[in-house]
């Protein structure tokens, strides 16, 4: 477990970061919260909570949030990388079964299992980028949006992405379909907060556009 390393993009999560560690460090050693730009006291209060934290003075994205934390877990000597969300969406639990998963692919997708608590806009979202996926890149993915995912470190060249946004998961689920990279899925438990963050409709359509020029560039 010393060789797996846990990295958390954190935006304005005060609230929820605390618990979210506690409950990592049931599963995990290496905890890395990236504090992308936060006005609140997220690096303050993960830094209590026992996770190493790194941070940038203003906010860049997710995707910018993510390359900085993998590339430090990296340099650090991680051969296993687990990402997850900063506000309590992702249950740390899962994290054994994304690190097991590993033993047979490069790299391992969550899926969120579909319930009456999913909002409208992810429910048919989702299923459009998984279309618009299997179309372009020849790959099944159920849920291209889900954050909860997990690679070896020694893949990390080839799934890297540019985007600073969220429409990282996209390129890195494009990338490693341009890479044939053994990937694996499993399903996770989501809880949804009453107020909805995270991909819009905008967000969607831009996924998409990006994923034809993926296909068309590289």
């Amino acid at each position: 477990m010393n060789k797996v390393w846990i990295v958390i993009p954190a935006h304005n999560e005060e609230k929820h970061i605390g618990k979210v560690i506690k409950e990592t460090k049931k599963f995990a050693n290496n905890i890395l919260v990236v504090d992308d730009g936060s006005q609140d006291k997220t690096s303050f209060v993960a830094e209590k909570s026992g996770a190493f934290v790194l941070k940038h003075i203003v906010n860049l994205g997710k995707g910018a949030a993510l390359k900085t934390g993998c590339e430090y877990a990296i340099k650090k000597g991680a051969e296993k990388i687990v990402v997850l969300d900063a506000d309590g969406q992702h249950d740390p639990k899962e994290i054994p079964n994304f690190i097991k998963a590993l033993n047979k692919a490069d790299i391992v997708f969550g899926y969120r299992r579909l319930n009456r608590n999913m909002p409208f806009v992810l429910r048919y979202g989702n299923w459009f980028i998984f279309f618009m996926t299997k179309l372009l890149f020849g790959l099944k993915i159920v849920d291209t949006q889900c954050g909860y995912r997990a690679f070896k470190s020694d893949e990390y060249n080839k799934i890297k992405w540019d985007a600073q946004d969220y429409s990282m998961e996209s390129e890195m689920v494009a990338n490693t379909g341009k890479a044939h990279l053994k990937y694996g899925q499993i399903p996770i438990e989501t809880i949804y907060s009453d107020k909805y963050k995270g991909t819009t409709v905008i967000d969607g359509i831009r996924i998409v556009l990006n994923m034809v020029w993926w296909r068309l560039s590289r």
